[in-house]
């Protein structure tokens, strides 16, 4: 996967926007890895159902949009 802007890798959401000690942190990252690895913009939460931006698509947006989206690839 690509290197975002901040210098982490795709698959790893910011501490703050996503912490290790979530409940469902695996199971997020899982489904948001699956998303990535097949090219889909987006995934459904595991544990809300609402829909959640992959840091794939918001790195092609080019720059971050200040909405605090999970995946964000330009927070630091």
């Amino acid at each position: 996967m690509s290197e975002p802007a901040v210098g982490r890798p795709l698959s790893e959401p910011h501490r703050d926007r996503l912490p290790r000690n979530h409940p469902a942190y695996e199971l997020i990252i899982r489904s948001h890895n699956d998303a990535l690895r097949i090219g889909a913009d987006s995934y459904p939460d595991p544990v809300t159902g609402l829909s959640v931006l992959t840091a794939g698509f918001l790195m092609a947006r080019g720059t971050c949009c200040d909405s605090g989206c999970r995946h964000c690839p330009y927070a630091e």
